[in-house]
Order: C-alpha cells, then structure tokens, then sequence
C-alpha cells in the first residue's frame, strides 16, 4: 500500500512539497482553505484572487536561484509553463555594472545564477495548475483544518495522524501517514503541538521594518529603461530601502521598506499619492515610474509582522513529533529582503523527500529532516538575523543627531561599504562567487572565506576612494529631513520619540 501524504496550505510551500514528493509515488492530498482558481487570465487573477491565508500574496516575489535549479531538474515542464504565461528569467548579465560588462566572460555556472520574477499569483496559478495535473497529487480547495489529531506516546513525543476540519463547511477527519504542515506564517497547528506539550523549542525577534508594495504597468510602446543609462533601481537610504521587482506582461512593482521606528513614515506611505511622490525623489525609481513611462494598477499594500523566527524540532536528540514536518514559514523566517522565503520552502520539501525515501522510520525520519534543514537553512537564518540588528541600529543612529560609531564600527562599515560592495561591483568573478552564496547555491560565507576572493576584496579595499570612484553607486536618493520636509511630513517627532525612549530603555 502506498504511503499517504496529507499537505496543509496550497501556497507556495505546500506546492512544492507537492511537486516534490509527487515523483516518489506516494499519495498526496493538499489542503486548501481558500477557493479554487476562478480565471487564467495573470491580470484578472491579479485582481481577483482572494488569498485569505497568504496575506503577502500581493507583495513583491521572486524565485532565487536555488529555486529555479530546483524546478529545472525535477519539473522542467513547470519552468516552461511558467515563462509561457510571462514570468521572468533575469540572468546573471543583468546584475553586471556598465564597468563589469567591458571585463566579463560568460562561464557554464552563470546559467545557474538566474531569477525567476512575476507577480506572485501568476506563480501561485502555474505552479497550482501543474500540480493539479500530476496523478498522485489531488488539491482539495475550500478545506480548513481545524486541529491536527495528535497522540503522545510513552517515549513523550507525539504521533501526528492526520488532521480535522471542514470542507466546504462540513466536518470531515482525514488520515495519513504523514502530516506536512505549510499553513504558513499565520498557521496555528504547530501551535497547537507547542501547546499540547510537544518539546518544540523556538527563537523569534523583530526584523524591524515593513514593507509597503504598489504595482505598476508599463504604458504601450515602453519598456523597462536602459539600466546603464539609469541610477540602479535598488537601493538603501538607511531610514528607506527600495526595489524594483520586474514582473509578467508588462508589470511590475515597487517596494519599499522602512524601519519600524519611522513612525511618520510609516504612516503616510499607505497613501497612493505619497508613495507614488517618494517613487519620483528617487532617482533609481523616476525612470520607472514617471507619467510618461508607467501606471499605477495597485493600492499600496503594507506587510508588517515581520520577524526572524527558527524552530527545532528536535532537541537534545529527541524530535517533537513522528509524522508530522513543518516547513516554511511554519518552520522558519525570516526578513523577506532577499526573497529567500520561497526557496527556503522548496529546499526543506527537496530534503523532506530525501528523508521520506532513505527510511520508514518515523523517529529517524525525524532527526535526519532536522539535520538537513539546519545544515541548509539555519546559516542563512543567522546572516539574515545579523543583517536585521545592524540595519535596525542604523535605524535609530538615523534618528539620533549626533550619534557617534565606536572605531570596530566604522572599520567594518568600511570593509562592506569600500571593500565587499566595491569589489563586487567591479571584477565580475568576485560577483559570481558572492551570488552563489545570495542564491542559496553554496553557504552565504564560503565565497569570503576562500583565500583567492578574500584577497581581492582586500585589494579593493586598500586602492581607497579616489581610485575606485568608478566603482561606487550614485547617491540613491536624498536625506531623511530633506525628503520628509517634501513630503509635507513632521521630520521631528520619530527624532523626539526616539530621545524620549532611550532614557526609559536604559
């Protein structure tokens, strides 16, 4: 008899434990709670879709390219698919500066250093109606699971054995031998596991920052600029980020991400007007956005509860649960600055697979996922942690007149600002060997631990300013006050909650 597999959640983690554990031949039932697919059309689907469980949906997404790889050699037809219905492929080409582009020469492993971009319905619809095609697989849309049907053994873990809910509104109870939990950020069965008793432990802290998300459409006739000729459409102004995510058939999005002690802010930029006004003193964006290029098709959508968040299932040697893996963001998370929140989800259901076929043992099946997830994510988790608490210390020396670096700082603000970036940005071999670690391919900080790279970064470094001018990126915008006093916007009163907070936080 074939191993049955019940998935909670048909977003993006859900589905590719479904693409990956669909060649194994087992049989899998994906859980749903919102409803089916109502259109094939990406700009109505856009529009429509109701995601009740993915608040994010229309947030900015791409694939990195561990993910790609991923759906490359095991589901090639997918891939296809999804260029079909206008989904990007951004190559490592596009990442090279004007000055890279005169000293570059291709290698075979740059095709692995592409992203995928699109607006993250046209992903969630091509992804959810491949998977619809494969026999094993059968997606049932309009169930809610309730709870999951535990039993505590005598050993003290806990036998997961299948979930309760209701589809289309009727109870229904539905058995398996293995219980993958991807409900997500706001999934509450791991909760209820944590609540139970289940030796579950977790760490969770801020991010401290939100993310502020418009769509645009490029007008008839234009296209994306020339990114030579263009400010590049990143950037980071330490009290605003900012990006361009190119997506399907002449859209894109905008996002912009702003600390969470930048009240006023904060605020303001749910206003359409205000965003699109910020868009334009922005000289990376002003090229995209301006009236003559582009319009807008969204309302600005904000995401907050933004946190770095790990779980173990397994400690000291003894996992929480038999049958029963959570992956995701009901695993992990993280900022979603690099995009690394979908990759992270097909990597754990790649290694789930993986597990699932080396042994029938629910206990070892359990240890060895533990250790594979925490030798492929766990490095990622603590480069994106560390990054968070710089930037949100940045945050408030933003808002602190005055503030002074200690000399540790400043050297290693120099080493990232005038060695790694500028090192990057002009000898396209150390740019190749720093994506591969951006891209999940390898661990984030083996490409500066290699002698030959580290030297190089070194080099950059000590050439000094005047010699690397070339090299550094224009100004990606103006000053806090000077953009906060355009905008019409009380540049004082997150400085003067910010003075008054310090005393009572020390």
């Amino acid at each position: 008899m074939r191993e049955q597999v019940i998935v909670i959640g048909a977003g993006i983690g859900g589905l590719c434990t479904a693409l990956m554990l669909a060649p194994s031949g087992r049989d899998i039932i994906v859980l749903e709670r919102d409803g089916p697919l109502e259109t094939s059309d990406p700009d109505e689907l856009f529009k429509t879709w109701k995601r009740v469980g993915v608040g994010h949906v229309r947030q900015s997404h791409a694939f990195l390219a561990r993910l790609r790889t991923i759906m490359k050699s095991e589901h090639p037809a997918l891939l296809d698919q999804l260029l079909e219905l206008g989904v990007r492929e951004l190559p490592f080409e596009n990442m090279l500066t004007e000055k890279q582009q005169a000293r570059y020469r291709a290698e075979p492993e740059d095709a692995e250093l592409t992203i995928l971009t699109s607006r993250r319905t046209t992903l969630e619809m091509a992804m959810r109606r491949y998977v619809q095609t494969l026999e094993n697989v059968t997606l049932r849309s309009g169930f809610l699971v309730r709870k999951l049907i535990t039993r505590k053994g005598e050993d003290g873990i806990f036998d997961v054995s299948g979930v309760e809910g209701e589809e289309n509104g009727a109870p229904i109870t539905l058995t398996a031998d293995v219980v993958v939990d991807a409900s997500g950020k706001s999934g509450f069965t791991i909760e209820q596991l944590m609540e139970e008793g289940a030796g579950i432990r977790e760490e969770s802290e801020s991010a401290g920052i939100l993310y502020f998300t418009r769509h645009y459409r490029f007008l008839p006739g234009k296209s994306e600029p020339d990114r030579n000729e263009n400010p590049p459409p990143t950037g980071d102004l330490g009290f605003l980020k900012f990006g361009v995510f190119p997506g399907d058939n002449g859209n894109f999005s905008i996002t912009v991400a702003i600390p969470e002690i930048e009240m006023e802010l904060r605020k303001s930029i749910l206003d359409p007007d205000i965003f699109h006004q910020i868009t334009l003193m922005l000289p990376g964006l002003r090229p995209w956005t301006n009236s003559e290029q582009s319009e807008p098709t969204s309302k600005v959508f904000g995401m907050g509860d933004l946190i770095s968040r790990w779980r173990d299932m397994v400690v000291d040697g003894k996992p929480a649960a038999r049958g029963y893996f959570p992956l995701g963001d009901t695993l992990v998370r993280t900022n979603p600055l690099y995009g690394r929140g979908c990759s992270f989800a097909a990597v754990a259901a790649q290694a789930l697979r993986h597990t699932l076929d080396e042994t029938p043992d629910p206990v070892a099946r359990a240890l060895a996922f533990h250790e594979r997830v925490t030798a492929e994510l766990h490095p990622f988790y603590i480069v994106q942690r560390r990054q968070d608490r710089s930037a949100i210390k940045r945050a408030h020396e933003t808002l602190t007149p005055g503030a002074k670096q200690s000399f540790k700082s400043k050297l290693m603000e120099s080493f990232v600002e005038d060695g790694v970036k500028i090192a990057v940005r002009s000898d396209p071999r150390l740019l190749r060997e720093a994506m591969r670690g951006f891209h999940m391919l390898e661990h984030p900080e083996k490409w500066l631990g290699k002698p030959k790279n580290m030297a190089g970064v070194l080099y950059y470094w000590a050439r000094g300013k005047r010699l690397n001018a070339a090299a550094y990126a224009p100004k990606p915008g103006p000053e806090r006050i000077e953009m906060m006093k355009a905008l019409k916007l009380n540049y004082q009163a997150d400085m003067e909650r910010a003075a008054t907070e310090r005393p009572l936080a020390a």
